[in-house]
């Protein structure tokens, strides 16, 4: 999955600062529910990072049935708590 199509898909644009709140709110949304019907475990990661990334937090025992997907997703998340240190 590439970023700036699942921007374009989701939001209209690949400018996050060109999306008004209510687009946001909606995009959002619409990825929450494709994630919950997308099958393919490295799609559903791909969104899964995409809504961690715009501050939407889904709980990962409920996200990842997989443990080594759930172990990816940490490792993830501290990946990008470390960026934001920096």
């Amino acid at each position: 999955m590439d970023f700036d199509d699942q921007l374009h898909r989701y939001f209209g644009t690949t400018d996050m600062a060109a999306i008004q709140p209510e687009a946001l709110a909606a995009g959002i949304e619409h990825m929450r529910v494709d994630f919950g019907l997308e099958k393919d475990r490295g799609r559903r990661f791909a969104l899964w990072a995409l809504l961690y990334m715009l501050g939407t937090h889904l709980d990962l025992d409920k996200a990842f049935k997989d443990e080594a997907d759930r172990d990816s997703a940490r490792d993830f998340m501290d990946l990008m708590g470390r960026m934001q240190e920096d």
